[in-house]
C-alpha cells in the first residue's frame, strides 16, 4: 500500500540556538512510510544568504514512522543544520511518504510547539 508524494517541501526551518529547562528546542520532519519498502531520503537545505547545503540523508522503514530529528543530522560532508538562521528544506523520497513538520521552542519558559503539513509535490 502506497501513501503520500516522493516530494516534499517545508519552506519555514529556524532551529532555535536557545533551550530553557529539560526540553531542547528541536524541529523535526515526521514522515510516514505505509509502503513494503524502506525510504531513502535525501534533504537539501535552502538559505536566504548562502549557498544550499546537500547531502542530509535519513531512512525511513517500511511500514514504520521516523522523526527526523534536525538538530542530530548531520550531511555526508558532516555538517550540522545551522541555529538561529531561517532556511527551507526539500526532502525527496525513494517511496511515496506522507511528511509533517514539527518545531520545539523552547527558548522562553512558556514553550511553543508549531507543526504543519509539508508541501507535497507533483
Amino acid at each position: 500500500m502506497k501513501h503520500g508524494k516522493k516530494t516534499w517541501l517545508i519552506p519555514d526551518g529556524f532551529y532555535n540556538s536557545k533551550s530553557t529547562g529539560q526540553a531542547v528546542s528541536h524541529e523535526a520532519i515526521c514522515v510516514l512510510n505505509t509502503s513494503n519498502e524502506d525510504a531513502a531520503i535525501d534533504i537539501t537545505l535552502y538559505f536566504e544568504d548562502r549557498d544550499k547545503i546537500t547531502g542530509f540523508k535519513a531512512v525511513c522503514p517500511a511500514g514504520r514512522t521516523n522523526h527526523i530529528r534536525m538538530d542530530m543530522l548531520r550531511s555526508e560532508k558532516g555538517e550540522t543544520v545551522p541555529t538561529d538562521t531561517a532556511y527551507a528544506m526539500l526532502a525527496e523520497s525513494s517511496v511515496e511518504v506522507v511528511m509533517q513538520y514539527s518545531r520545539l521552542d523552547t527558548s522562553q519558559p512558556e514553550m511553543a510547539l508549531m507543526t504543519t503539513m509539508a508541501y507535497p509535490v507533483g
